[in-house]
C-alpha cells in the first residue's frame, strides 16, 4: 500500500474485480475491490475504509457506499454489525458497546426500535 496522499494502485490483471489501495486527500484509507465507471474507480465489492478519527467500516460496498454485510467500528470501539444500505444499517443487526454489551434488533436508518440486550448467563 502506498503512503502517498491521493495515490492509488490498481490491479488490472483482468481477473475479476480490481484491487485497490487508496489514500484520499482527507486521510481516509480504502483497501479492497473497486470497479471502473465514467466517473473513475468506485469502491465496489469487499473492502475496508479507515478514517482519521479511528472509525472503520469493513464489508461490502456498492457505488462508494456501504451496501451489504458489514461492520462499522466507532472510534471508541463500539460496533454496528449487519446489513447496510446506502451507508445505513438496515434490518436485523447488532450493536456492541465499547463496554461489551450486545444489543440485537431491527435498525432503520438512525432508528433502532425494540433492541434487546443479550445476557451471558
Amino acid at each position: 500500500m502506498s503512503d502517498k496522499k491521493g495515490s492509488d494502485s490498481l490491479n488490472t490483471d483482468g481477473g475479476g474485480p480490481l484491487k485497490v489501495s487508496y489514500i484520499f486527500p482527507n486521510g481516509d484509507r480504502y483497501e479492497g475491490e473497486c470497479s471502473r465507471s465514467a466517473y473513475g474507480a468506485l469502491m465496489h465489492g469487499r473492502g475496508t475504509v479507515q478514517y482519521p478519527s479511528g472509525a472503520q467500516y469493513e464489508g461490502e460496498f456498492k457505488d462508494n457506499m456501504y451496501n451489504g454485510t458489514g461492520t462499522y467500528t466507532f472510534p471508541d470501539g463500539s460496533m454496528c454489525k449487519g446489513h447496510f444500505h446506502n451507508n445505513r444499517l438496515e434490518g436485523d443487526g447488532a450493536f456492541i458497546s465499547a463496554q461489551g454489551l450486545f444489543w440485537t434488533g431491527e435498525f432503520h436508518g438512525k432508528a433502532a426500535l425494540g433492541l434487546k440486550l443479550e445476557h451471558n448467563l
